[in-house]
């Protein structure tokens, strides 16, 4: 029945026979270095998986290293911003004590410099008041003064006390 359908056992048997010895070839010396290519292709993909994977990971480590740098620099720079408003208030401090001790030690010097003229000056004024006392009574011994003429006289003499007091 099956050879009134064209089909033939011997033929048959000869062409499955055909069929696996290409299949078996085909899986030799075909699917065997497809098989060997996909996967070399495979583990190549996988190792440009890992290699980006490693290098994403080492952008990220190198990112969080140059964020801690950036920080580092930061908190750097404000130490070095904090340390020059210390210095600048501190040097501030330092001259302006020392302005104000220069300036206390100047009025001190103008205050003895003034002590020093009043003193010298009230001599002075003492030597001349006692110059034009013993004038006075020496021209009140010479004259024989009356009353107005002695009261005149005072007059005077006082006058020329104001003047080299004045002057």
């Amino acid at each position: 029945m099956l050879e009134t359908l064209g089909i033939h056992f011997p033929s048959l048997a000869i062409y499955l026979v055909n069929f696996l010895l290409v299949l078996i070839l085909l899986y030799l010396f075909a699917y065997k270095p497809i098989l060997k290519l996909m996967d070399q292709r495979a583990d190549r993909i996988r190792e440009s998986l890992e290699a980006a994977e490693k290098a994403r990971e080492d952008a990220a480590s190198s990112q969080d290293a140059i964020q801690e740098q950036i920080t580092e620099a930061r908190r750097e720079g404000q130490r070095i911003m904090d340390q020059t408003r210390e210095a600048t208030e501190r040097f501030r401090t330092e001259e302006m004590d020392k302005a104000r001790q220069e300036a206390e030690a100047f009025v001190e010097r103008a205050k003895a410099d003034i002590q020093r003229e009043r003193d010298t000056a009230l001599q002075e004024v003492r030597a001349s008041f006692g110059d034009l006392a013993i004038t006075a009574a020496e021209r009140v011994i010479r004259s024989s003064l009356d009353r107005t003429a002695h009261e005149s006289l005072i007059a005077q003499v006082l006058e020329e006390g104001e003047s080299l007091r004045r002057g």
